[in-house]
């Protein structure tokens, strides 16, 4: 699959060249795509194309998922995207809010169009291509809706007249006539795992494993047991050792169900090994990092202090405060104006800076295990979810959490393992807005009640000008 994105070259720049610009919906122009969708082989490649977007939103998945809340901060480098998430100040102009916007739209409306052609497509796997397009759109709208809120909902291709009246729609709505139905189709349809070169591709098991974090989002506990608990009888198993999660010679192992895919030397690498090192010319050396370091994600000192001493996560989720180890364990001080904290998570041989190998986890088995846990312990079944939880819990080297906790107790921790577990992949902020924590934990960091949301672009405001159709979110007019 890391291969085969690169393939998407000619296609992307074909396909939006014979598009009007529209920035947030992106409707289809009056030049005809239909030769792009012939054969077996146009539609592998339009599904790639959507890959080439994905690999453009995630690295800056942190600012929504993590910066945002009370692990990680923004520590040297202010006045940019990621420090106003920190700080509760983004506004309607934010790059980070409008990038993601116009990506997930532009990837919705490749979505669509994909699925539109299907219909009237005489391919061999056409029921393949459309669970993958809709496992991808359903991806889309969670993303969507847990960032913006209501958002306009497209399902298929639209006129550029329909692109300008399209206003936003509920959440509910989204949930129940999209983002629930498309992952109930995909998960019919998608292969259990693949092959070769479609390794990477969504299977039937990242269907199940997402739309069980869906039904937890919702705070549907039953279904969201019932799906997750049907996770656990596919294969899947945590790594022995945690730290091999950050190995990036091999990221397709029994813990992995799915990931945005990077390949390093071929234009698909990952910023994400250059955005989260401090920037010290050193420290790029010794660990092979090509260019410098953007000092972004730095867990905070309070999430640091929580960690039990004999975590085993510890030091490749958090790395030595002011320094790092070298040589012969040599301990060398970076200077104190650049990042003193910063993680070791996303720290592999980069040749050429923002080229790195490392994909970014959507979601693992020990994310499943963990919601699993979480929905059998809502559901009054607190024993068994210390099975699920311990689990994970003893992974990390730790004594197992005893018997007989209640159920505030054992949601309290399951709560904090997540934390320990899932640091700086993207889950915690929205763990808090799911959980109705998100107030009572950031209130002090300046979150305001409205907050559980990020504004919607001005550019997109502006275009549609008219509030009737499409308003801004509450508190950021």
């Amino acid at each position: 699959m890391k291969k085969l994105i690169s393939i998407i070259a000619f296609t992307s720049i074909f396909m939006m060249s014979c598009q009007k610009d529209f920035i947030d919906l992106i409707p289809i122009s009056t030049v005809s795509t239909d030769i792009l969708y012939k054969t077996d082989k146009d539609f592998v490649d339009a599904l790639t194309a959507v890959y080439n977007i994905w690999q453009s939103l995630y690295p800056s998945m942190y600012i929504f998922g993590d910066v945002r809340a009370d692990d990680c901060f923004q520590e040297i480098y202010k006045n940019n995207s990621q420090s106003f998430s920190d700080t509760f100040e983004m506004t309607s102009t934010d790059g980070a809010c409008s990038s993601a916007w116009q990506n997930y739209y532009r990837a919705l409306f490749r979505i669509n169009t994909i699925l539109a052609k299907l219909e009237e497509a005489d391919v061999l796997n056409k029921a393949q291509y459309a669970a993958e397009a809709k496992f991808l759109r359903a991806l889309a709208y969670f993303d969507l809706v847990r960032i913006f809120g209501d958002v306009p909902m497209t399902t298929t291709p639209l006129s550029i007249e329909e692109g300008y009246s399209t206003g936003r729609e509920a959440v509910a709505t989204i949930y129940s006539q999209v983002i629930i139905p498309d992952l109930l189709a995909a998960e019919n349809v998608l292969p259990v795992s693949y092959s070769g070169n479609d390794v990477g591709r969504p299977t039937k098991g990242a269907a199940k494993a997402i739309l069980g974090k869906v039904y937890l989002t919702l705070s549907d506990f039953q279904k969201a047991e019932t799906k997750l608990q049907e996770v656990t009888t596919m294969g899947y198993a945590l790594l022995p050792n945690y730290n091999d999660l950050f190995d990036y010679s091999s990221e397709h192992h029994s813990e992995y169900i799915y990931d945005v895919e990077y390949e390093e030397g071929m234009g698909e690498g990952s910023s994400v090994t250059n955005r989260f090192l401090p920037n010290n010319a050193g420290m790029a050396t010794f660990y092979g990092i090509g260019g410098n370091g953007n000092e972004e994600c730095s867990p905070t000192q309070l999430f640091i202090d929580l960690f039990d001493v004999n975590d085993k996560r510890f030091d490749v989720t958090c790395g030595v405060f002011g320094g790092y180890y070298g040589v012969d364990s040599v301990f060398y001080q970076i200077p104190s104006n650049t990042n003193q904290y910063y993680t070791k998570k996303y720290i592999t041989p980069v040749a050429a800076a923002n080229d790195s190998k490392a994909n970014w986890k959507i979601i693992r088995y020990a994310d499943v295990l963990l919601m699993y846990a979480e929905a059998l312990n809502e559901n009054g079944k607190t024993d068994q979810a210390r099975t699920y939880l311990n689990m994970v819990h003893e992974r990390a080297g730790l004594t197992p959490i005893p018997g007989g906790l209640s159920q505030s107790a054992m949601r309290d921790a399951i709560v904090l393992e997540r934390r320990f577990e899932l640091a700086f992949e993207g889950h915690r902020w929205f763990d808090l807005v799911r959980t109705g924590q998100a107030l009572n934990v950031m209130a002090g960091s300046g979150m305001l009640p409205y907050m559980t949301l990020y504004p919607l672009p001005l550019a997109q405001i502006d275009l549609v000008n008219d509030p009737t159709v499409f308003p801004q979110n509450p508190g950021y007019e």
